[in-house]
């Protein structure tokens, strides 16, 4: 399937999962080995506010095209209501977990690396 024809929805849930494994990894790579640490610091890099922060941190570097697919998932009108974030915070939480799954899709790796480092980092 073309990337161009996926749900934002279904990007978003896959951008999800990369972005948790990017925090994973960049945690078990800081030397830590305590899985209930590590849970609760993931925590605060996976919600919707810290992304929406992260985000605002990696505009400014963003390409014409990373900025479209973050747009195609804020966009999406079919988003579950927040639990325990604004609805502009939900909103680019979403944008970014779709932006990250078009990188992963089209094998970005260095650069969804760089875009965590300059957003959560």
């Amino acid at each position: 399937m073309n990337i161009n024809e996926m749900s934002p929805s279904a990007l978003a849930y896959l951008g999800d999962s990369v972005l948790e494994l990017i925090t994973r990894t960049v945690l078990v790579k800081k030397g830590m080995a305590n899985a209930g640490e590590m849970n609760k610091i993931a925590l605060q890099y996976v919600k919707a506010s810290s992304q929406s922060e992260a985000f605002d941190r990696m505009e400014p570097h963003l390409t014409e095209d990373e900025l479209a697919w973050f747009k195609r998932g804020r966009n999406n009108h079919t988003m579950s209501k927040p639990k325990n974030a604004t609805a502009a915070d939900y909103r680019k939480a979403t944008g970014l977990e779709v932006m990250f799954a078009y990188l992963y899709l089209t094998e970005r790796n260095e650069r969804m690396q760089e875009l965590f480092n300059i957003g959560f980092e």
